[in-house]
């Protein structure tokens, strides 16, 4: 008996300093737990290593007693692991939103502030471009032309209309709008629709209304992620309105028929 109780005493020793160390680390209580349990459990098994030797048994009253015994270990196991507190996924995923929703909330504000930063760069190469051409006698061609003179230059307004595509090419880029839409070959289409198309179903005004109020507009077999919201309504704050017409005008000149770009569907 003395030494069931020393080895009782033992487990209890090895079973408080694994909860000390367990605790000393962070662990949560239900490892504190486990870890003090698996030491009483190794204590038990060196007491029944002490125990005297059972009467050799054979024959079927062996067999029935080994089965009773793994009944008895199984129902025991299960019992207990049964005790403990089960894992489930949606608590866990809480704690993970708890612990990175302050850190994903800077990443994004960051992303923000960036793309601000690059517009406002954007905007200042734009009023480079336009001071130039107006350097450049673009703003009295355009006078001549409105006028129906002979001084308008073709050249410098096909120059001035390549550079305003540009600017929709760049802002197509700068919002990242590839990450979620497909359009010559590059970029992803599983959040947002091909549009290589885009121009046979929505005039340039409408796509201007769909970037600056993504409810304006659904897409056919899109249904799922415009009720999630998944494009971003933030373009109106990002976005001037000039870098806005720019894109719209962009987008507004794919019309290849071949890309089966889905028909939208107005909201509003």
């Amino acid at each position: 008996m003395g030494n069931v109780i020393k080895k009782l005493m033992i487990g209890l020793v090895v079973g408080g300093a694994l909860v000390g160390a367990t605790r000393a680390f962070d662990f949560p209580v239900i490892f504190q737990m486990m870890f003090f349990a698996y030491a009483m459990l190794g204590a038990v098994v060196f007491m029944i290593l002490d125990a005297p030797a059972l009467t050799p048994m054979s024959g079927l009253k062996s067999v029935i007693v080994l089965v009773v015994f793994y009944v008895v270990l199984c129902t025991v196991y299960i019992s207990g692991a049964s005790m403990w507190p089960q894992y489930d996924p949606e608590d866990e995923k809480g704690k993970i939103a708890k612990i990175l929703g302050p850190k994903y909330a800077a990443t994004q504000q960051g992303k923000a502030e960036e793309l601000i930063a690059r517009a406002k760069a954007l905007d200042e190469q734009t009023k480079a471009l336009a001071a130039r051409l107006k350097a450049l006698g673009g703003d009295q061609a355009g006078k001549d032309q409105a006028a129906g003179g002979a001084g308008a230059s073709p050249a410098s307004s096909g120059a001035a209309t390549g550079d305003f595509m540009k600017l929709g090419e760049e802002q197509w880029q700068l919002q990242e709008c590839y990450n979620c839409h497909k359009l010559k070959g590059e970029g992803g289409k599983k959040r947002g629709p091909e549009l290589d198309n885009i121009a046979t179903y929505l005039s340039v005004d409408d796509i201007k209304q769909k970037i600056l109020d993504p409810k304006s507009f659904m897409a056919e077999g899109f249904e799922k992620e415009y009720e999630k919201g998944k494009m971003p309504d933030k373009y109106k704050d990002l976005m001037e309105e000039k870098d806005v017409v720019a894109l719209a005008s962009w987008l507004g000149t794919f019309k290849n028929t071949s890309v089966n770009t889905p028909k939208p569907i107005k909201k509003k």
